[in-house]
């Protein structure tokens, strides 16, 4: 059954509830499984952190991702992915911090 199917045939605001914290779960899993591919990424670059970033690669992943979410659109999720982009490199550049000490 898919979460939309879940969500017209829930019977109460606890069943709903219950179903986005299933998948908020779910969502914390991947952004931890991207924090650690973006990590290594930042590894390999000659220019990591803030000033590497590759905005044309953020706008294909965007678009890419669009596709998948048409419902939220290009804009919507180029603010949601900047969020997360940014929170990677913060995470990249505390642990480079971490490891030059």
């Amino acid at each position: 059954m898919s979460d939309q199917d879940i969500a017209q045939r829930a019977k109460s605001l606890s069943q709903i509830r219950a179903a986005i914290d299933h998948v908020d779960a779910e969502l914390a899993v991947l952004l931890e499984r991207r924090l650690a591919l973006s990590g290594a990424v930042q590894r390999l670059k000659p220019v990591g952190g803030f000033a590497g970033r590759d905005r044309e690669r953020e706008r294909e992943v965007v678009e890419a991702m669009a596709h998948r979410a048409p419902r939220l659109g290009p804009h919507r999720l180029a603010r949601i992915m900047n969020a997360v982009i940014e929170a990677g490199l913060e995470v990249a550049e505390e642990e480079r911090g971490a490891h030059a000490r």
